[in-house]
């Protein structure tokens, strides 16, 4: 089989309609977007063998690229960034920092043996890379700001960027009994069972993504470390959430995974392989299962089971020095778009793998991460045409176990009208482990 997927090419795509610029900067944060939203279009009409059954505009991916920072709970905006996550001027740079959940708070404290308010004297009295040292040493998170030539001369960068962003393993497989919807009405995704072990942004986005194609997603979280509820809001709709201790529940998980089509993993790599979970056992014990695999660094160098967020990597891989202010602080991408974009990716690589069991008996292993989401953003130019400002997004509204939510809505339109969430989010961790 010589393709998995549709080619991937930064602003390609006729399923997307709309302004092509909007944000500016010196970087197509805007072609990452559209690229992968398109990329999970063309792998649904793929799937449906069915032209044009997905189509998606670029004011509504923009805002889909920043849903939480739209989204309102009852009234309240949701809290951003922790005041220990952030850009920290140290002896000879910068280092930016994530300690938006509390665990990753207390082992940066832990780290810098300092209370909240002496953390950035601390930071001042120490090199950048050697705070990044003993943060990452002790579990905490950060990253040291550095240029993209010192990204790629870095052990980390692990050599050149790898030309495929989704890079897939594939073998023969038994096939499953599901097969999708092709209805003018119906979802394409119908009955498709998702196990999702992801946090935080992009790999709930996917699934986020997959419940709206019509997926049955449950997604399964530690009760030792909740997410962070703001979080579970944003990515929630039309999932059901679960609460299983692996340490004593690894049974009933793999118990799951005997009737599951899909498993989406997005911790570290490594974290979960003592419960039977890397991508590799699953793949030999459940030949059938199509794992599709989030990490921040890639499989490779040093940093491969170094924990990571997309802010910490758009400090460590250039991008917060490319986006520099005039006052020479390190800045950011408008919005988090190495997470929402690895989200619609690994969207692309699930549809893609169905399509490929289905149609050539094959199943495997996706993998995606993403600093190969910050490469793909540098090795596209910014296009020289206008930067055109967006109208306010359209907001939908529902009711919720924590109120009304203001919302926004799915990106993509199916067969011609609005692809809705099938439901709000579920009180977290209120659902049982099971099908």
């Amino acid at each position: 089989m010589s393709r998995i997927l549709p080619p991937f090419e930064l602003g390609a795509g006729e399923a997307l309609y709309g302004p092509r610029r909007w944000w500016g900067g010196p970087l197509d944060v805007e072609g990452l977007a559209l690229a992968s939203v398109g990329l999970a279009a063309a792998a649904v009409d793929d799937l449906l063998q069915r032209p044009g059954a997905v189509r998606a505009s670029s004011p509504r991916i923009a805002a889909a690229f920043d849903s939480l920072g739209h989204l309102r709970v009852a009234g309240r905006q949701p809290l951003g960034f922790a005041p220990l996550s952030g850009f920290f001027p140290t002896a000879d740079g910068w280092i930016r920092t994530h300690a938006n959940y509390p665990h990753h708070a207390e082992r940066l404290r832990r780290a810098l043996r300092a209370p909240i308010e002496d953390v950035g004297n601390t930071l001042r009295s120490m090199s950048a890379l050697e705070a990044e040292q003993v943060i990452g040493e002790a579990g905490g998170i950060a990253a040291a700001v550095r240029s993209r030539r010192q990204w790629l001369d870095s052990p980390m960068a692990a050599g050149p960027p790898p030309r495929d962003w989704i890079a897939f393993e594939v073998a023969e497989a038994p096939g499953g009994p599901w097969q999708p919807g092709n209805s003018p009405d119906g979802l394409p995704l119908n009955g498709l069972r998702v196990l999702d072990l992801t946090r935080v942004v992009a790999g709930p986005v996917a699934s986020r993504t997959l419940a709206a194609l019509g997926a049955d997603v449950l997604r399964i979280d530690p009760p030792a470390l909740p997410e962070l509820i703001d979080a579970h809001i944003d990515s929630g709709f039309g999932k059901r959430s679960a609460l299983l201790d692996l340490d004593t529940g690894a049974g009933r998980l793999h118990e799951l995974l005997e009737r599951a089509d899909v498993i989406l993993l997005g911790y570290r790599n490594g974290a979960l392989d003592a419960h039977g979970l890397s991508p590799e056992a699953l793949h030999d014990r459940y030949p059938a299962l199509i794992v599709v695999n989030l990490d921040a660094w890639g499989t490779t160098g040093p940093w491969a089971q170094r924990r990571g967020f997309d802010s910490i990597v758009q400090a460590a891989v250039g991008i917060a020095d490319v986006y520099r202010l005039r006052d020479g602080r390190p800045g950011a991408l408008p919005v988090q778009a190495l997470d929402h974009a690895t989200g619609y990716g690994m969207v692309a690589a699930t549809v893609g793998l169905a399509a490929a069991r289905l149609r050539h008996g094959v199943s495997g292993v996706a993998r995606l991460s993403l600093v190969r989401a910050a490469d793909l953003l540098f090795r596209s130019k910014a296009p020289d045409v206008p930067v055109h400002p967006l109208d306010a997004p359209g907001l939908l509204t529902t009711d919720s176990p924590y109120g009304e939510l203001r919302y926004v809505p799915s990106p993509f339109d199916l067969y011609g009208g609005p692809l809705p969430y099938p439901h709000p989010p579920h009180t977290y961790g209120a659902d049982a482990p099971e099908w």
